[in-house]
């Protein structure tokens, strides 16, 4: 099995959710590696005050900006999360959503073919790009056609098809993941987020009644950590070229997690729906095969879908 090493590693949108998680990740993982982070705006600023992480504010938009960068770091893997997430937001504004995920994109895999630098990008997708799915195609293979049903759904899919045009026109060395439902304590708009805080701010007084969107919705849900380690992983093991679908074992509703939620609180939580938190459209089945990423890389999910909730609404709890 590959197990790759890099001297230098490169994180774009490390200040945000999920990229501030993947470098406290690795370097609880890699203790000799260098980690170089762009960020538009500061989200968390821990990451400010780690001596093992060099930080550079670029909008990826900025063309020249993003060359000068990249080429003075020269990293051995790019881990590529930067990008306009929400998805209820990208109905609002889709212009914005699709040219900005559209851009930030197309300039990072420029600036690595006009170079001829040569690292090792990993595209953390998403399987929104899915879209709607019949029964009978569950569980989801990644040779399933895509079908974006929104916008931000609609920008990275043209970012997982523009990353195989440049794998195979330009032999860029490129891997896709495609993440399903995942817990992330800093980024609210995430329906267990939502929640958990929503349960959270109820304990505190702050709040009376947890509002919620669509409960019907069927997802596999996975804890940050292993979610965080299977980006990690694919670094190291994964084929190059290749599309991975990335998820936990549990598959539960929407609804149904609320309610495993509610049982952990000290206080009885009363819910009800708020309709400005229904999509105009929504994607009811996101259940993933994770068979191939397994085998080519000898990952698997290790944290519960119990130790995982508790872990998230204690970390709502302290912040």
């Amino acid at each position: 099995m590959i197990n790759r090493r890099f001297k230098k590693c490169l994180i774009t949108g490390i200040t945000g959710s999920g990229g501030s998680y993947l470098a406290e990740h690795i370097l609880s993982k890699d203790n000799k590696i260098k980690i170089f982070g762009i960020y538009r705006s500061i989200g968390n600023k821990n990451l400010l005050k780690n001596k093992r992480i060099k930080l550079f504010k670029c909008d990826l938009c900025d063309f020249n900006k993003t060359q000068k960068i990249i080429k003075k770091i020269n990293p051995g893997v790019i881990f590529h999360l930067a990008s306009t997430a929400n998805v209820r937001d990208s109905f609002n504004s889709p212009r914005k959503t699709i040219e900005n995920n559209n851009a930030i994109t197309l300039n990072l895999l420029e600036v690595i073919r006009i170079n001829k630098i040569n690292p090792l990008v990993i595209i953390c997708s998403t399987s929104e790009v899915y879209g709607k799915i019949n029964k009978k195609d569950i569980p989801i293979k990644e040779t399933k056609n895509i079908g974006p049903v929104n916008p931000y759904s609609a920008s990275k899919a043209f970012q997982d098809l523009l990353s195989q045009i440049y794998s195979e026109c330009y032999r860029l060395k490129i891997i896709i993941t495609r993440m399903f439902s995942y817990t992330n304590a800093r980024k609210n708009f995430l329906f267990q987020t939502s929640f958990a805080k929503q349960i959270a701010d109820i304990e505190k007084g702050k709040k009376k009644i947890l509002t919620h969107g669509n409960l019907n919705s069927v997802r596999n849900i996975i804890d940050i950590t292993d979610a965080m380690e299977a980006y990690w992983i694919a670094a190291k093991r994964g084929r190059i070229g290749k599309i991975y679908n990335i998820s936990g074992k549990k598959v539960i509703s929407v609804g149904n997690y609320l309610k495993e939620l509610k049982k952990l609180s000290n206080v009885k939580i009363k819910s009800k729906i708020d309709k400005k938190l229904l999509r105009p459209v929504d994607v009811t089945l996101q259940i993933a095969d994770t068979k191939k990423f397994i085998k080519d890389t000898g990952w698997s999910p290790k944290i519960s879908f119990e130790e995982s909730m508790k872990k998230l609404l204690n970390e709502c709890r302290n912040s």
